[in-house]
């Protein structure tokens, strides 16, 4: 399965972060726009940079002119995250790891963390942030856990119900709508939690240093 990062124009990640993930699999590189910059200041050279290049600057667009493929997308109607994302559908990726989505403007976050819902049914994307890594689900789960590991679970509506075993607050059948409900700060109970979740998607939050480390991604 083709797996690739995309690295956004939000804060960036560390650099242990990025060769984490290409050990992992996640063989290309792709920036958003000004992603390239933190790639810049991380010394990583990314194998594609798309967008409408106006948030890198013109001293890293000639530096990494020769060494990687640059692509002047400047279709507004999409995000530069987009707009990646819509290129590796198109090389038939099936799974990207997102970082730098989310930053000290709360649009670009909001709008980062929509397009995971948006693009769902194309490509697998998940989310990290400093410490916290995100993923969406919408069907029967089984999850390998660390007891008293914390996580966390989001929905969207009324009608996405989620029924869960093994966690220490349980969710019998229960709908987590956006700003009446949600289920922060669950505990998993032992070395696995199943969730059943149906009609709809829901966003995971869990500690990606626990997952490093017991190696669970």
């Amino acid at each position: 399965m083709k797996k690739a990062i995309i690295l956004a124009n939000g804060d960036s990640p560390k650099k242990s972060e990025i060769l984490y993930f290409l050990k992992k699999g996640y063989l290309k590189i792709i920036c958003a726009d000004g992603g390239a910059n933190s790639a810049q200041k991380l010394g990583i050279i990314p194998d594609v940079i798309i967008g409408d290049l106006d948030s890198i600057t013109r001293q890293n667009l000639k530096l990494f002119s020769g060494k990687t493929e640059v692509i002047n997308y400047t279709r507004q109607n999409d995000t530069d995250v987009e707009k990646a994302l819509k290129y590796l559908i198109s090389e038939k990726y099936k799974e990207v790891i997102l970082l730098g989505a989310t930053g000290d403007r709360l649009d670009h976050t909001i709008c980062n963390l929509g397009i995971i819902i948006k693009f769902f049914n194309k490509i697998k994307i998940s989310v990290l942030h400093k410490k916290s890594f995100l993923t969406a689900h919408n069907s029967d789960i089984k999850l390998k856990t660390i007891p008293k590991e914390i996580i966390s679970i989001y929905g969207f509506d009324d009608k996405t119900k989620v029924t869960s075993k093994g966690l220490k607050y349980p969710l019998k059948n229960i709908a987590l709508p956006f700003g009446k409900k949600e289920s922060t700060s669950n505990v998993a109970m032992g070395d696995e939690i199943e969730l059943k979740i149906k009609n709809g998607i829901m966003f995971l939050i869990r500690d990606f240093n626990i997952l490093k480390r017991n190696d669970l991604i």
